[in-house]
């Protein structure tokens, strides 16, 4: 495990740590009480802000769980108070796995505005750390705990696009069908919740061609995946997923 101070080494071995079943203590408190300045200094490109936010998303994915598995076994509320509440320091701030999936990695953006919305009151903390742009691949990188999540992986920055290009095919595989004979697509319900974050329904074609997941020359229509339940349904409405 590393020693290093950079905030982009620290997060990639909370996640390994975490991913091996180590100690992650010291981890959390050095990431804790990261100086601003330094962790600005870490993060000045796209691929290293992006990096660190998806590693401590995955990171505290998976310790959250593992100290309040109640939680996620409730109801809907229960289940939103795990995605919602503040449990995660980073640099002298308390953050949600919202905060930083909606607000450093979609941009500021609203978990309920269909990708279209923004997030309301940004703090300044989310507004200097943020990533400059929404980067729809993070919905395929984010740990949630289903059955047909990719592997979670420890990105770098100097990896990070080629391991989400990665997961992204892996996932696509699994989860999307094309029916030729009835132009039809059936798609995972995250692109419809997250719509604009991928352009729209064009935007969406578009992403699914770029990673072969149908044809090239094809325009078929969008048939998006039912919950498993109503369980399943009440928690979309409250958290991603």
């Amino acid at each position: 495990m590393s020693t290093q101070l950079d905030p982009l080494s620290l997060s990639a071995d909370l996640l390994y740590t975490v991913k091996t079943e180590g100690d992650p203590e010291g981890l959390r408190t050095r990431l804790a009480t990261l100086e601003r300045s330094r962790l600005e200094r870490a993060l000045s490109s796209r691929e290293r802000r992006l990096a660190f936010w998806l590693n401590c998303y995955n990171a505290y994915a998976q310790l959250l769980l593992e100290e309040s598995p109640e939680l996620l076994e409730g109801g809907p509320v229960d289940r939103w108070r795990f995605f919602a509440r503040d449990r995660i320091p980073v640099g002298g701030v308390w953050l949600s796995l919202n905060d930083i999936q909606h607000g450093m990695l979609r941009r500021s953006k609203h978990p309920w505005g269909l990708g279209y919305v923004p997030r309301p009151f940004p703090s300044r903390f989310e507004r200097r750390f943020r990533l400059a742009e929404c980067d729809p691949r993070i919905h395929f990188a984010l740990s949630r705990g289903g059955d047909r999540c990719p592997p979670i992986a420890v990105y770098s920055g100097t990896d990070v696009d080629e391991d989400l290009d990665i997961a992204i095919r892996w996932y696509l595989e699994e989860t999307v069908s094309y029916d030729p004979e009835d132009d039809r697509a059936t798609v995972p319900r995250l692109f419809r919740r997250y719509r604009g974050d991928f352009g729209g329904g064009r935007g969406v074609l578009a992403f699914l061609r770029t990673y072969d997941a149908i044809p090239e020359e094809a325009s078929p229509s969008l048939e998006y995946e039912r919950p498993a339940s109503r369980d399943r349904l009440e928690l979309e409405e409250l958290v991603d997923d």
